[in-house]
């Protein structure tokens, strides 16, 4: 089925070139399991792997991941240290990996928040792939979407007040200036997996015209073939940007 599906989408014209997804479910999936929260989110890696090849394969520009929010924090501290473990073991197990394959790797956030270990092990991932030029796989670890528009707020008040900056030169394109992934294009697609339907303070200002899929099924059955499906969804939209079907259609046909 997925050998169809790629060719179609490829036919068409309408692979995203930036997809994200809040992976949502990993407790659930467990719970129903009668395991353990981090059991979940062990799972969830195999899902992450399936995500990254059929990304890669699909010819998608950007994968951003949202693996762990600034509120994160507040869940039960075992759980947050076994999701601090894993990040460790993904970073030594799986960047090499990356980099074989062309990948380029961003964490997104505050990466000050981490303990020594794991920052000494973003930097390193981040200087091994800044090279490549195939896909860029994009991390989104200790992010929020309300604290990046405050940090991005923050940055070009001091500029105005450095002297910088006037007031009159704010505008939505400066301020986008100053907001994480600026240099990348922005999510054409938004998929949030375990039934969920709320994008929980993810990239908001960057998904304001992402077309947004939610999916019931819990993030480590998220594999090749449910985000194929949703990468079909993707290219069955029309995405207007504020125009009129008509306008599209004059667009089409060069008018």
């Amino acid at each position: 089925m997925s050998t169809s599906i790629d060719d179609s989408l490829a036919a068409c014209g309408q692979v995203p070139r930036h997809v994200a997804i809040i992976m949502d479910g990993n407790n659930r999936w467990a719970k129903r399991r009668f395991m353990p929260g981090v059991a979940g989110h062990k799972a969830g890696v195999e899902a992450v792997r399936a995500v990254v090849q059929t990304s890669a394969r699909q010819g998608i520009e950007v994968l951003t991941l949202f693996a762990f929010s600034s509120e994160n924090w507040r869940r039960p501290a075992a759980e947050v240290s076994a999701l601090m473990q894993l990040f460790v073991m993904a970073l030594e197990r799986e960047v090499r990996k990356l980099h074989r394959n062309n990948i380029r790797l961003r964490i997104m956030g505050d990466v000050s928040g981490f303990s020594d270990k794991l920052q000494k092990l973003i930097r390193e991932a981040e200087d091994l792939t800044a090279g490549n030029d195939g896909m860029t796989l994009v991390i989104a670890a200790n992010y929020g979407g309300q604290w990046d528009i405050a940090s991005a707020a923050r940055r070009i008040a001091e500029q105005v007040q450095q002297g910088n900056l006037q007031p009159e030169d704010i505008d939505e394109q400066l301020f986008h200036r100053y907001t994480w992934l600026s240099d990348l294009p922005a999510p054409d697609l938004l998929i949030r997996t375990g039934g969920e339907q709320r994008i929980s303070n993810f990239m908001l200002w960057q998904t304001a015209y992402s077309e947004l899929y939610f999916s019931d099924v819990y993030w480590p059955d998220f594999k090749e073939e449910e985000y194929t499906r949703a990468l079909t969804a993707f290219a069955d939209r029309t995405r207007r940007f504020g125009r009129t079907d008509d306008q599209l259609e004059e667009v089409k046909q060069g008018v």
